[in-house]
């Protein structure tokens, strides 16, 4: 037995120690199970700071208007982001896009950068977010793009930066759900004050969209991609990036278990029939967990899985669910 097969066989033997239980109160569970999330990751290690956010520009893109702006997310720490607003003024829902591990934000705006960008009709989340009655705030996540990517390649960099985390007693999700945050905090300082926030992502941006989600009860509804999947079935047997790894969080939860820190709010979860690193097997069986925390909190038809035909990638058709719920 390898050590790796000795790590599976222990991990199939555990429980969840704050799985809800039968006739638990949701709400004591959530209290407990919210602060217990915030500890593994490291969420309570971060350093607030003044959001200083600056405006590089603004640009006219047709159907809407593109401002560049940059925030302080931790001391001498600087996340830039764009915040695009329909041409009609409408900003009352917004919708945060997430791209994973790629070469950056300006996928999510449509916009090649690097060599072997692809940029097509499910990945370029600002257009559909306009076509569906949203403003969009693109948030650059970090180790990706502008946030520690190779520079020449655009490949994102997460491995050091991560493993330095751990020496904190942190996690690089810490710092992404943290930007997710004050992101929200920015749009409403000086874009759309009273807005409805969504979020969307895919792989990596999926991953963020879900902890986020969790942790931020100002995300009304969520669309994570190609990331919510059972630890036993996809984190643990699959080689992922370093960034997807939380330390000690399968003693306490599965994945699907954190679906109680956001029920009642909408949720569709998207899934690729074919996604070989988020098996389509255990997925589902994630999804029925997810399920029993929407009917605990007495939501069973505010979550949805939509399952595409292809691989590891967002599908555009998702929406429909989406804006259904």
């Amino acid at each position: 037995m390898t050590p790796h097969e000795l790590y599976l066989t222990q991990l199939a033997k555990t429980q969840p120690l704050l799985r809800l239980q039968e006739g638990q109160p949701l709400d004591k569970w959530r209290a407990l199970a919210r602060q217990r999330l915030r500890e593994l990751l490291g969420m309570d290690r971060i350093v607030p700071c003044a959001l200083d956010v600056q405006i590089e520009d603004t640009v006219d893109c047709g159907d809407y208007t593109r401002t560049r702006f940059t925030f302080q997310s931790e001391p001498g720490y600087r996340v830039p982001g764009y915040f695009c607003l329909p041409k009609n003024g409408a900003a009352s829902k917004v919708m945060i896009c997430l791209q994973g591990h790629s070469t950056g934000m300006h996928i999510s705006l449509g916009e090649a950068k690097y060599p072997g960008d692809e940029i097509d009709g499910d990945r370029d989340f600002v257009r559909h977010a306009i076509e569906h009655g949203h403003a969009a705030l693109v948030l650059e996540q970090r180790c990706f793009g502008e946030c520690g990517s190779h520079p020449e390649t655009g490949r994102p960099n997460c491995g050091h930066a991560s493993m330095a985390a751990l020496l904190l007693g942190r996690t690089t999700l810490a710092g992404r759900v943290w930007d997710i945050m004050r992101a929200i905090d920015t749009a409403e300082e000086r874009f759309s004050p009273g807005a409805e926030y969504h979020c969307m992502g895919n792989s990596g941006g999926g991953t963020a969209t879900w902890y986020a989600a969790a942790l931020e009860p100002r995300i009304a509804k969520a669309m994570p991609s190609c990331a919510v999947c059972s630890f036993d079935g996809s984190i643990a047997p699959i080689s992922h990036c370093i960034c997807n790894y939380v330390p000690g969080i399968r003693q306490w939860f599965d994945m699907g278990d954190l679906a109680g820190l956001i029920a009642p709010r909408p949720l569709v979860v998207v899934a690729g029939l074919a996604d070989r690193i988020f098996p389509i097997a255990a997925t589902r069986e994630t999804f029925r967990l997810i399920q029993g925390y929407y009917e605990a909190a007495g939501a069973p038809d505010a979550c949805k899985l939509y399952v595409g035909g292809e691989g590891h990638r967002f599908y555009a058709e998702a929406w429909e669910e989406f804006v259904a719920l």
